[in-house]
């Protein structure tokens, strides 16, 4: 049988499903303790983690990131949160870092499930190792930044099956104002749907200044800025306005067209700062949305509002949600007046101020109660949605489901993570 030393050796050949706690395999025992791990020390990661910690019967006790001084950071926060949660602080054998991190949390033997919160360009490569290692996984959201990387999670959605949970970081799904709202259009509320218009404006990423930082790691460290590294805006930040059109409309689209431009931004990197995009779905109903993320004094606004032949619904991030019609409705916890900000760290208040704690409590109870998710294809699904668009803005012309699912164009990262040890 195989000794510890060497399952640890292990944790660079990932060819097969390595051998896991009997627990992680198998089955669970409800009440459990999830053992819990962060891959990506980063805002947003911090603070799904941590909410993880606080709302979930999950212990943070491992840490992975590439960067030394942003594993310390993290460490020294979990420290903390442990501490407010009775734990212990996180042992300095379980923080891992440099370009191979992942790999060292895949094939060890005391953790249980991993968040992925590194930058997507990695999401689907994080998650094959993962998942292979027998590890649960959280990955945020997108699936893949190019369509043969969406291609490789169906893979491993298939292998998965349902040996672990995967579980996407489309968090909305689970605010219980959206879920209440689509259940009513999906019951026939505002009747057949017609059209539909969503909006996503939010300020500019902000990152310290990164002096005379070498090229490469300036692109790792200011990922969202790169578009090789986040997608584009569309597929890293607006995915989840599309993502949430596809949940009412319980599809993708069939095509689309769109245009892009960076007007703004004189930042270091090459996203665009904004998007136009109309996109038609199945039954002939359109969806014209637009996005900006250059606007000054924190402004912010994201909304989908969908159309019908007896009412409209509305549902913002923050403000009034609901019906108007011949049947309305209103979310009672709805801030009509609220001055919620942009929040850099992802963990927004008002109508998704559960939307986080009620994502991560079914992940951990999906583990805990041996009832596994694997929300991949969902995932892809909506990732594949905005290379649609996307695509149809760099040609600038009409782009089909079929034309975009048969597409071969790679996304190369052009550096060397070799060094990164």
């Amino acid at each position: 049988m195989m000794n510890r030393r060497k399952f640890l050796q292990g944790a660079g050949a990932l060819g097969g499903l390595m051998i896991v706690k009997p627990s992680v395999a198998f089955s669970y025992a409800a009440n459990s303790t999830v053992q819990y791990a962060l891959l990506g020390c980063g805002k947003r990661g911090t603070s799904v983690a941590t909410s993880f910690a606080k709302n979930t019967q999950a212990r943070i006790v491992a840490l992975g990131d590439i960067f030394p001084d942003q594993l310390a950071k993290g460490k020294q926060h979990f420290d903390q949160v442990n501490a407010s949660l009775g734990f212990a602080p996180i042992d300095d054998k379980m923080t891992f870092h440099g370009w191979e991190a992942y790999k060292a949390l895949a094939a060890n033997p005391n953790v249980d499930a991993v968040q992925i919160s590194t930058p997507p360009f990695f999401h689907v490569e994080h998650m094959d190792a993962l998942t292979a290692g027998g590890k649960h996984v959280y990955c945020e959201k997108p699936v893949g930044v190019d369509i043969p990387q969406t291609r490789r999670a169906l893979e491993i959605a298939k292998r998965v099956g349902n040996k672990v949970s995967v579980s996407v970081g489309f968090q909305i799904r689970s605010a219980p104002p959206f879920v209440e709202v689509v259940k009513r259009i999906h019951d026939g509320q505002i009747g057949k749907i017609a059209s539909l218009s969503g909006h996503y404006n939010a300020p500019t990423a902000t990152y310290p200044d990164r002096g005379s930082m070498p090229q490469d790691e300036q692109r790792l460290r200011n990922w969202l800025w790169d578009k090789t590294l986040s997608g584009d805006i569309l597929l890293e930040q607006n995915i989840h306005v599309i993502d949430v059109c596809n949940w009412v409309m319980q599809a993708h689209p069939v095509k689309a067209t769109a245009r892009a431009s960076r007007k703004v931004l004189q930042n270091f990197g090459n996203i665009n700062d904004n998007y136009e995009v109309i996109f038609t779905y199945p039954n002939g109903a359109e969806f014209v949305f637009s996005s900006t993320q250059f606007n000054s004094a924190g402004y912010f606004d994201v909304k989908e509002t969908i159309f019908g032949s007896e009412g409209l619904a509305e549902m913002p991030y923050k403000g009034a949600l609901g019906i108007q019609g011949l049947k309305p409705w209103t979310w009672a916890g709805s801030d009509q007046t609220t001055n919620a900000k942009f929040a850099a760290d992802g963990a927004f208040s008002d109508n998704l101020a559960e939307a986080d704690k009620k994502k991560d409590q079914s992940f951990i109870e999906s583990i805990t109660e041996n009832k596994f998710q694997n929300q991949i294809a969902a995932g892809v699904e909506s990732a594949r949605s905005c290379m649609l668009a996307r695509k149809a803005a760099e040609t600038g012309r009409i782009v089909t489901w079929e034309e975009i699912e048969a597409d071969k164009e790679e996304y190369k990262l052009g550096l060397d993570l070799r060094k990164y040890v």
